[in-house]
């Protein structure tokens, strides 16, 4: 149970983030996911570590609770092993670790951490073992042996060939003159190496792995008596070239050069800072359509949203990515950065072709395909992203396509191709019209819309918008998706092709023949001024089929009582605009008459008091019309709303707290009358 509870603290601390736990000062993460493991191993014995290790390969890593319920790194699946951690060993015949490491000096120590090369290299240089073993306080980046023998041949051949310049520069530039353990290594830090006083650079991610030069820590915080050790996988190099020289002398980046060169961008990449960038090169913009890239080359803003959504905001390596993690670039647009093995991928592909090459101001990676924001694209080309090709066919057969090709300010509200099922229409001038009112004359955001707002379109129609609890509707067809907004349009997802209003409600009624009845029951009820005039109006109309369905007698009855029939017309009217896509799974709407009708939605099925709606959504500019098959029913003896039995329990109370008082106020009057009978009594 202790343990338990150990773990769920833990695991909370670790959602509360870097800096919180749920007491005491805050923990960095590479404690926080030791800690973790430490408490994983913890069944095997004092000072054990949980370690996970890559299947198939020699890489290990500190667990945190979503690796370990995962058991992935990368996609891989991983085994769990179980170590001594940092700074502890075994003991014979004891369980576990208890015995902490044996201080001994740096040069020992690196023995100690299994980083025997390095001490052969050391004992190579001559004059930094003595360094090493003497009085004073240090910290060295030691590389592992893999990450020796993983130099190319040529690289480590130039180190030991010289021996007193190039190796002992090499080592004492991964060394520091003082001891930092891992709670001071602060991300987007530098420290001042022992050669040149170059820098180091320092990233501390929230998943608790710590780099070096992009190099990730594998032991760290190994004391000794004059410093500290920190195994990490790679031999690391100095950095002397910032993003924007690395750029310009890297053939690879010809277009991109010239592209940060026209965008104004080279004075924030060889600025200060940290970030990284996704360099795409020459290949990468060659795999885009010439006409396409030389818009963009040829538009300042699109330009500079392109290279902007290249660059995320703080320094990300490769060795920092064990899983998806969102990265968000400084155009605004959010990229999945993930890892498959040993590949990194942008949005789940494996375009990176080099990674971790280190600058002073933040990391590079090369991407061998273009990552072109919505902000830079046509209306056209997000569209073609979309599942709304049919629409972008009808456009094309309309010859209406360049009005989302160019430079308008607009919003096309694009059907989905579901909508297309049946088959696409055929086009003609009514079509082409319906096509135009599908283009509003303005680029929106659908964030910015409002209940009742209209919108103008190049067919010269008023579209209204309505806004409900869980759909944002324009006319009868309501948003299906995420709007996208492009460098001078915004493409609407919709759910179904507009029908635009032709007439108010009575134009409708009396120019669809199902509806004559319903037409002359209306003017004898006196309700045609009401339809034909501005409103919001849901009328769920009966058919002529309805009307022939009562009994006769019923149906006579009715037609002679004006009053009757005045409230059961009315009693079919709600008093506000509700299309299908608003309704949800139900809503009580209210009705001219009074009283409530119950609207629902079920498998596509729209019913009104449950009896289904023949037709939905036919559009007037005050209203909407239902065509049902069915008379609806005014509801008999209706019970009395709450609110209504609330108001009456009130008035009640007040009726008797009234009468109570004038009795009280009686009683006062008369008291001394009583008074005065008592006294008389008693004598």
């Amino acid at each position: 149970m202790a343990l338990l509870v150990q773990l769920l603290t833990l695991t909370l601390a670790l959602a509360l983030g870097p800096t919180a736990t749920l007491a005491g000062p805050g923990k960095s993460p590479y404690q926080q996911v030791l800690q973790h493991s430490r408490l994983r191993g913890r069944q095997h014995g004092p000072n054990v570590c949980a370690v996970q290790k890559v299947i198939g390969t020699n890489k290990k890593y500190f667990t945190n609770c979503k690796q370990w319920y995962q058991r992935k790194i990368c996609g891989k699946s991983t085994v769990i092993s179980y170590e001594c951690c940092p700074g502890y060993e075994k003991v014979p015949g004891e369980k576990g670790c208890p015995a902490a490491l044996p201080l001994s000096n740096l040069y020992e120590t690196l023995g100690v951490v299994g980083s025997t090369t390095t001490q052969l290299y050391t004992d190579r240089t001559e004059k930094l073992r003595p360094e090493m073993e003497g009085p004073g306080s240090f910290t060295i980046f030691t590389p592992s042996n893999e990450a020796w023998a993983s130099l190319p041949a040529e690289v480590l051949d130039s180190l030991v060939s010289n021996v007193n310049i190039e190796l002992l520069n090499a080592l004492r530039y991964h060394m520091v003159d003082r001891r930092v353990l891992t709670d001071e290594l602060k991300h987007g830090m530098a420290l001042t190496s022992m050669y040149q006083n170059s820098n180091i650079q320092i990233h501390h991610y929230p998943n608790g792995i710590v780099t070096v030069n992009c190099a990730r820590l594998l032991k760290a915080d190994h004391h000794a008596t004059n410093g500290v050790v920190h195994l990490i996988d790679k031999v690391i190099s100095t950095i002397t070239n910032n993003i924007q020289q690395i750029i310009e002398i890297e053939d690879t980046f010809e277009t991109l050069r010239a592209a940060v060169a026209a965008s104004g961008l080279n004075t924030l990449l060889e600025g200060d800072g940290q970030y990284t960038l996704l360099a795409p090169t020459n290949e990468a913009f060659e795999k885009i359509p010439a006409e396409t890239l030389n818009r963009i080359l040829g538009d300042p803003e699109a330009l500079r949203d392109l290279l902007n959504n290249h660059i995320l905001k703080s320094a990300l390596c490769a060795e920092a990515i064990v899983a998806g993690v969102s990265m968000e670039t400084l155009e605004g647009t959010t990229l999945e950065v993930g890892c498959s093995g040993d590949m990194l991928t942008i949005n789940g592909k494996a375009v990176i072709s080099n990674k971790d090459v280190m600058a002073t101001n933040g990391v590079i990676h090369f991407i061998d395909e273009l990552l072109i924001p919505d902000s830079a694209k046509t209306l056209l080309e997000l569209a073609a992203e979309s599942d709304v090709s049919t629409a972008i066919d009808l456009l094309r057969q309309a010859g209406l396509s360049s009005h989302i090709s160019g430079k308008e300010h607009l919003t096309f509200l694009a059907p989905l191709n579901s909508v297309f099922k049946d088959g696409a229409p055929h086009i003609d001038a009514q079509m082409k019209t319906l096509l135009l009112n599908h283009m509003v004359k303005e680029q929106l955001a659908s964030k910015y819309l409002y209940h009742g707002q209209t919108l103008d379109t190049l067919g010269g129609k008023k579209l209204r918008v309505f806004v409900y609890r869980n759909s944002l509707c324009i006319e009868n067809s309501c948003i299906a998706a995420h709007d996208k907004r492009g460098r001078y349009g915004t493409l609407f997802t919709m759910d179904r092709m507009l029908t635009p209003p032709m007439g108010t409600v009575m134009d409708v009624l009396k120019g669809d023949n199902r509806f004559s009845m319903l037409v002359a029951a209306i003017q004898s009820a006196g309700l045609m001024e009401t339809l034909n005039r501005e409103g919001v109006y849901t009328v769920f109309a009966p058919t002529n089929e309805a009307f022939q369905a009562m009994p006769a007698d019923e149906l006579n009855k009715l037609l002679a009582n004006a009053k009757e029939l005045t409230n059961i017309l009315k009693y079919h009217i709600g008093d506000e605009i509700l299309v299908s896509g608003g309704i949800g799974a139900l809503v009580r709407l209210k009705s001219l008459q009074g009283d409530k009708l119950e609207v629902s939605s079920k498998n596509n099925v729209v019913s009104v008091n449950k009896e289904p709606v023949a037709e939905t959504d036919i559009m007037a500019t005050n209203g909407v019309v239902y065509a049902i098959n069915s008379v609806l029913q005014l509801p008999a003896n209706r019970p009395q709303e709450r609110g209504d039995e609330l108001a009456d329990s009130a008035l009640e109370i007040f009726k008797q707290a009234s009468a109570f008082s004038r009795a009280a106020q009686r009683s006062v009057r008369l008291a001394p009358v009583y008074q005065r009978l008592l006294e008389r009594m008693k004598h």
